[in-house]
């Protein structure tokens, strides 16, 4: 096994790195940007997008669980919804000290961190003797689980090139989001012959093994070059472009013009969000988090508990959900094909729209088959949004010095709000049943495309840079 640091980190003689900055004639971000597509790519698309499968394994796991502890008579309705708000809360947590570990400490502490939280956790919770112990082993789940969003699309975003960011975050995205798809199906396999403690089992390895493959990723040179380290950063960039090109590749084209060395940036306070031009892009990444979390956990997570309330068996509730949660990875699939041609911003306000106009419509649809097609294109639109929203516009929004608390007080926020939506969920749904919490999420949709539109900046095509442009230093 690799040692921790892994092959692209060396060991530097200059901690401060001051020589190191006058020898680096190019930014790190300008470095990376001009990188091919290469395996090294996808190597990091694949260790970061393997550890969001097994976070979303774990959070979408709770569908099926959840109708399972009802109908085997270990929880209630109202025991579920402590369940859920457990695990908002933990992710509540989890999510803005990712933010700050990951700020202050690095991307690799912060993800290595939260991962092997929940994988310990998880295998706490397939032990678990009761539905009270079952919910305080889901807090703790939920630490791990919400700090892996933040660290892992703010993580991408650094490493990718403009033409590769938005795609890449789409697939990120899809490995997330095909985690609904083997959970709903794993479900539907695994719990009516061999219970639910087994999904929380199969989390809690798979994550475990994710964690010691995920050793040998690289620290993100942006976030080295924002601290001043630029001996580390010029060590693993080396490597970087070494890993892209090959050993003995043919020098990159000269850039068009010399820059000037690169400069330390100051430590941000957290205010800066709130000031000047940061203000609108934080209110933007908090709106798109709140909704999202609201669409997807107010509708997807509560699908199989809706339809055995209306009825239905354990296994043909999951049969219908599985149906319509087929719309997650062709969603996913879907950003992935618009995110570089319609752009985040404006693909978030497109199919904020569209899904607002089939949340109107799916109450109205009573024949199997249209409950299962129109929730079908109501569950793909759902995670094209997260594709473009969540996993490419929040993070480029902010710069490479406060980027993952921004990106942190933003999930952070969602998760605060969804702590109490499983009670909102159940009251609506008790007085006014399906109709009454789509009509909750139709509202939450038209906000979001409204603020995207009118408060939201284009990302598309630009570096990292050139969109936080001013925002580190000025304000």
């Amino acid at each position: 096994m690799p040692s921790a640091r892994g092959k692209y980190a060396g060991k530097s003689t200059n901690p401060k790195g001051k020589s190191a900055m006058h020898g680096m004639s190019r930014s790190v971000g300008e470095r990376l940007d001009r990188l091919p597509p290469s395996r090294f790519h996808r190597r990091m698309l694949f260790l970061i997008g393997s550890g969001m499968f097994f976070d979303g394994f774990d959070i979408y796991l709770a569908g099926g669980v959840l109708g399972a502890l009802v109908h085997t008579g270990v929880s209630t309705v109202d025991g579920n919804a402590l369940f859920l708000s457990a695990t908002f809360a933990g992710m509540t947590i989890g999510a803005w000290f990712s933010g700050v570990l990951g700020d202050r400490f690095g991307r690799r502490f912060s993800y290595q961190f939260n991962l092997a939280i929940f994988a310990l956790a998880s295998l706490c919770a397939a032990l678990a003797p009761s539905i009270g112990w079952l919910i305080v082993f889901r807090f703790v789940m939920g630490l791990g689980l919400g700090a892996e969003i933040v660290v892992g699309y703010g993580t991408m975003a650094e490493f990718m090139p403009p033409r590769l960011r938005g795609r890449y975050a789409a697939l990120l995205n899809l490995f997330t989001n095909s985690a609904l798809l083997v959970s709903t199906f794993g479900g539907l396999i695994i719990i009516p012959y061999l219970g639910w403690r087994w999904m929380f089992a199969l989390a809690a390895v798979g994550a475990g093994f994710i964690w010691f493959l995920r050793k040998t990723m690289p620290e993100s040179p942006r976030w080295l070059e924002s601290k001043g380290r630029y001996a580390e950063a010029e060590e693993i960039l080396r490597r970087i472009e070494q890993d892209a090109l090959g050993p003995a590749h043919e020098p990159l084209p000269e850039f068009p013009a010399p820059a000037a060395p690169p400069a330390q940036a100051p430590v941000l306070p957290l205010s800066r969000l709130f000031q000047g031009g940061m203000l609108s892009r934080t209110v933007t990444g908090m709106c798109i988090n709140v909704v999202n979390n609201l669409i997807t956990h107010g509708f997807i997570t509560w699908m199989p508990t809706f339809f055995i309330a209306h009825g239905l068996t354990v296994t043909r509730s999951l049969s219908f959900t599985a149906v319509m949660t087929l719309g997650a990875p062709c969603g996913s699939l879907l950003g992935y094909a618009v995110s570089e041609s319609l752009g985040r911003r404006q693909g978030t306000v497109i199919f904020s729209f569209l899904a607002l106009v089939l949340g109107l419509i799916y109450p109205f649809a009573l024949a199997p088959y249209l409950v299962m097609t129109i929730g079908f294109f109501l569950v793909a639109s759902i995670f094209v949004l997260g594709a473009l929203s969540i996993g490419g516009y929040v993070p480029e929004l902010f710069p490479t010095e406060i980027r993952l608390r921004g990106v942190g007080l933003c999930s952070t926020t969602g998760r605060l709000a969804n702590v109490g939506i499983p009670f909102l969920i159940a009251l609506l749904y008790a007085h006014g049943g399906v109709t009454a919490v789509l009509g909750l999420i139709s509202l939450g949709l038209l906000v979001q495309g409204l603020v995207v539109m009118i408060l939201g900046v284009e990302t598309k095509g630009a570096a990292l840079e050139a969109v936080t442009s001013g925002l580190g230093r000025d304000g």
